[in-house]
């Protein structure tokens, strides 16, 4: 979650995930993906620089974090492919 501040001085927090855009019309309003939007204090860059410094903790918490050991990494008869993450290829709608 991030802290902005409503044109009245409120500071509520906000996901970041929900934001689907950012407009200046001169005041910063934004809008979630649900159609909610809010009037914010802060500008477009300082709104866009506090999701950076978000995601970008979020990155350095998982790279800090070790995994807990599981029955599989105990198990001899697993090998390093079964433990392998599979990748589904995405296939994008034709417009």
């Amino acid at each position: 979650m991030i802290l902005v501040t409503r044109i009245n001085g409120a500071v509520f927090a906000l996901n970041p995930d929900l934001v689907e855009r950012v407009d200046c019309t001169p005041d910063t309003v934004v809008t979630l993906v649900d159609g909610t939007k809010y009037i914010i204090a802060e500008s477009v860059p300082e709104f866009i620089d506090s999701v950076r410094h978000y995601r970008a903790s979020l990155i350095a918490q998982a790279s800090r974090m070790e995994p807990e050991p599981s029955a599989l990494t105990t198990s001899s008869s697993s090998s390093d492919d079964e433990l392998d993450a599979k990748v589904l290829p995405l296939h994008r709608k034709e417009r």
